[in-house]
């Protein structure tokens, strides 16, 4: 890794001031966040936290921007009552943290999140997106997961699953051009792989000069040269999740 001290640059960019449109429910054994659309829909997505947990107002900002564009938008407690990454914790012990927080061990958890959608909330076509520790998670998901249609891995670490690119489902991954935890050498590679394995629609997209969590952890008006990139990656998954769905 680059900087061994600290392991992952989750923490880079703002945590917003943000309160969230949706409201917290029980999901059989997890919580979760939902946020509906003003309109009746069958289309939902579930959106995969980073290492601060479901409660990040940032994700959440994230979720109700997809209920604003049509979807229902559930984001479940994956660390199932487990406490997120805190900024106040010691990085020398977050390779510890993680291993009891796998993003390759969340099938449990998106099978509830799934019946919960389909039950409750009459949705049929179901997709995925997810940041960091959450964009690996949907790499995983998509590999194997029958129930899900498609998939948006936001800055995923591509290390967790970089031997593993037989996608079932289209699949669009983002990375900035700056990010010191997913060099472009990893990202060239993957791309790589995809083109010899992968039998379904993908994309990988770079995006000029942005670092680690810029489509979520940024503020717009504080960073206005980011702006534009920032907007873009919020579109461009947007668009990839109304083409999909």
């Amino acid at each position: 890794m680059a900087n061994e001290s600290r392991p992952c640059p989750c923490d880079i960019g703002d945590r917003f001031d943000y309160g969230g449109r949706g409201q917290e429910v029980q999901v059989e054994h997890i919580k979760a966040y939902v946020c509906k659309p003003p309109a009746s829909t069958d289309k939902a997505v579930i959106v995969i936290h980073d290492i601060f947990g479901w409660q990040l107002p940032n994700t959440r900002y994230m979720a109700d921007m997809l209920a604003t564009n049509g979807y229902i938008a559930i984001c479940p407690d994956f660390f199932v009552g487990q406490e997120a990454w805190k900024l106040s914790n010691d990085w020398a012990s977050f390779n510890d943290w993680l291993k009891t927080r796998n993003a390759g061990k969340i099938d449990k958890e998106v099978d509830v999140t799934l019946k919960y959608l389909s039950e409750q909330c009459g949705a049929k076509k179901i997709g995925v997106i997810g940041f960091c520790w959450g964009g690996a998670a949907v790499q995983h998901l998509m590999l194997k997961n029958p129930h899900l249609r498609t998939g948006v891995s936001l800055y995923g670490v591509i290390k967790f699953f970089e031997d593993r690119c037989s996608l079932l489902h289209p699949t669009f991954f983002i990375f900035p051009e700056k990010d010191d935890h997913i060099p472009l050498e990893q990202v060239t590679l993957l791309e790589q792989k995809l083109k010899q394995n992968c039998k379904v629609d993908y994309k990988v997209k770079i995006y000029p000069g942005q670092t680690h969590g810029f489509v979520h952890r940024k503020r717009e008006d504080v960073n206005p040269q980011d702006k534009p990139y920032i907007e873009e990656a919020r579109k461009d998954m947007i668009n990839w999740l109304n083409k999909y769905l």
